[in-house]
């Protein structure tokens, strides 16, 4: 996905409108009144939210003209729900809204499919959520969301976990100055540490050290999982003669590691 280019939608985004503090304060307010010529300014004084929003999306293969005006929506619903008497900056409530615009917009164009009523009820706490922040400026708990729409948390939480996009493990998730760091950098894997990837070395050398036969035994009993019975059948030896075979070469791989 292209998101450096100079024009999206027609807009060429080196050259966006920044409105300052106080610029902004009036503008809003006339916004508030029904002043359309107001209400454009805002909008298109604060694209570069919308912008800075789409990036990060970019792994995704979606056409960037495409989110971008699909955050614009979103921007609009923060510029029309803005509430200034909170004392909360315009940026922390839009880019909220702008970001759930967009999933919602993948999440409807999304390969995976989920059942329509898991995904009306994940819609309705989705909306109940936008409706809460409108009026409280801040996120509803999943308590108070479950109070909101009449779901039970465990259903709720289910429901919004079921349109979650799912991420790329090369999704970057900090990047400042220098090389990103990636989902997959974040990940910890508990089955191969660096001990036991030396123990497994150690345990391959060991190995070197058995007959064919003993290698074959010790394959059939812990690798493919047969009993004592059956590897004497396979080998055409007794089950006494197994269990032997099968004690020497593990008391040789513990004194070998």
């Amino acid at each position: 996905m292209q998101i450096n280019k100079v024009e999206i939608c027609g807009v060429n985004t080196s050259k966006l409108e920044v409105i300052d503090k106080g610029e902004f304060e009036s503008l809003l307010e006339r916004s508030k009144k029904g002043d359309k010529t107001a209400r454009e300014k805002l909008i298109c004084g604060n694209l570069k939210l919308v912008l800075s929003v789409i990036q990060r999306f970019g792994n995704r293969g979606e056409n960037p003209d495409d989110l971008f005006q699909v955050g614009c929506i979103g921007l609009i619903k923060a510029v029309d729900n803005f509430d200034s008497t909170h004392d909360v900056r315009f940026s922390t409530y839009a880019v909220p809204m702008i970001i759930g615009e967009i999933r919602r917009y993948l999440r409807d164009n999304n390969m995976i499919r989920v059942s329509r009523s898991v995904r009306d009820t994940a819609y309705k706490a989705l909306a109940a959520k936008e409706q809460f922040i409108s009026d409280n400026q801040r996120e509803p708990t999943v308590e108070e969301l479950a109070k909101l729409t009449g779901v039970e948390r465990e259903e709720l939480v289910t429901a919004l976990d079921a349109i979650m996009d799912p991420i790329s493990l090369y999704d970057p998730v900090y990047s400042e100055g220098g090389d990103a760091i990636y989902v997959m950098d974040q990940i910890s894997d508990m089955n191969n540490t660096d001990e036991s990837w030396i123990d497994e070395l150690s345990f391959r050398e060991a190995m070197k050290g058995l007959t064919s036969r003993e290698k074959k035994i010790l394959s059939l009993r812990f690798f493919n999982g047969k009993t004592q019975t059956e590897v004497a059948d396979e080998i055409g030896i007794s089950q006494a003669q197994v269990s032997r075979l099968e004690k020497c070469a593990i008391n040789r791989i513990k004194k070998n590691i």
